[in-house]
């Protein structure tokens, strides 16, 4: 398995362009890597997910296809949202999605730079927001 941190260790890594899957996949795994460490969302995220690499995959996809417009995720992101929430026992908040995309953020300002970054940051945010008031909405049926 590659070690997705070793680009966050590099003395003044170069920037680039998010181009390709290539790219994204980077960018899913760095990020990932993150998640899983972080003191609030790793408990949420370990305690659901037991195949990283299906997961990871799975999540590659869905940026590629909406960064570039591939087609290669078929999935239901707001019912897989619905069940961890559930799974949670409704205990998911605006904060967890704060502190997903302050990561989010992050590693894309540490890995890329340029429009599809730009895009990625936006289609983020917008997502958030749907995603947690679907949730919201999901929680009073």
């Amino acid at each position: 398995t590659i070690n997705y941190l070793h680009a966050f260790n590099k003395p003044k890594m170069s920037k680039k362009e998010l181009e390709n899957r290539e790219d994204v996949q980077l960018l899913v795994h760095a990020f990932y890597t993150k998640v899983r460490a972080d003191k609030v969302l790793g408990p949420i995220f370990n305690g659901i997910i037991t195949d990283w690499e299906s997961h990871l995959n799975l999540l590659t996809d869905f940026w590629e296809t909406q960064l570039f417009l591939k087609r290669k995720y078929h999935g239901n992101p707001i019912k897989a949202h619905n069940e961890v929430d559930d799974k949670m026992n409704h205990s998911i908040t605006p904060e967890h999605f704060g502190f997903w995309m302050n990561l989010w953020f992050e590693t894309l300002d540490e890995l890329f730079v340029g429009d599809t970054a730009f895009i990625a940051k936006n289609r983020a945010r917008q997502m958030n927001t749907m995603l947690y008031m679907k949730m919201y909405e999901h929680r009073s049926k």
